[in-house]
């Protein structure tokens, strides 16, 4: 019988220690293959290149380029990684930016193996996870001045879609659990993502927790 495939993973961080850290947390877990380490975004960009990860566990406070630039960088030249952030800190405009560059998911160096795990598996299908303190974080910050504002005159359907996206459903998940067809529920997500001005589903969840169209769960 053929065995699954493995998750093909690479650490991004300027820290031996925490790369050794995450390293030794991963080998627990038979579906994920650690194919490469970087010490810099320059080199994760580098190493992206040859090996084409499936998943980038990526810094954000790195000299040179930072993990913000790196995942832009990442996201524009290898569509097919997804980048989970991994960093010490949960400010809001850290989280923006690093979700705006394409990130997929947000989560705190203090995450426990198990989570870590099941979230590099979930960025793999396509689905985002942030960390609580993220999310707590955009919901806590003040409301954009109103020339700032985005459209989001969500319809009740948008409303729903949108609410399952928080909690990191697939198109496929979200036509199954509101008996529409997948084709009609990625037309309401494009429609979500454009009235709310973002590029990416994670994106456009981080910007509804932090206008507050929905709320985050504890």
């Amino acid at each position: 019988m053929k065995e699954d495939p493995k998750i093909r993973l690479m650490i991004v961080d300027d820290h031996t220690v925490i790369r050794s850290g995450l390293r030794l947390f991963l080998l627990a877990f038979n579906d994920i293959e650690l194919v490469a380490e970087a010490e810099s975004g320059t080199q994760a960009l580098e190493l992206c290149q040859k090996l084409e990860p499936d998943v980038v566990l990526m810094d954000l406070v790195m000299p040179g380029m930072d993990g913000v630039a790196a995942t832009a960088a990442i996201r524009q030249n290898h569509p097919n990684t997804q980048v989970i952030a991994l960093t010490s800190f949960p400010e809001e405009k850290m989280v923006e930016e690093v979700l705006a560059a394409g990130a997929i998911s947000y989560l705190l160096k203090n995450v426990s193996a198990t989570d870590l795990a099941r979230t590099i598996r979930e960025a793999y299908v396509g689905h985002s996870v942030l960390a609580p303190e993220a999310s707590r974080s955009l919901a806590n910050h003040d409301r954009q001045e109103d020339d700032d504002a985005t459209n989001t005159a969500l319809t009740k359907r948008e409303q729903e879609i949108l609410n399952l996206m928080t909690k990191g459903f697939s198109n496929v998940e979200i036509g199954e659990q509101l008996f529409i067809s997948r084709s009609t529920a990625k037309f309401h997500v494009s429609n979500i993502l454009a009235k709310l001005n973002a590029t990416t589903r994670a994106e456009a969840v981080a910007i509804a927790i932090r206008q507050r169209l929905v709320i985050p769960e504890k």
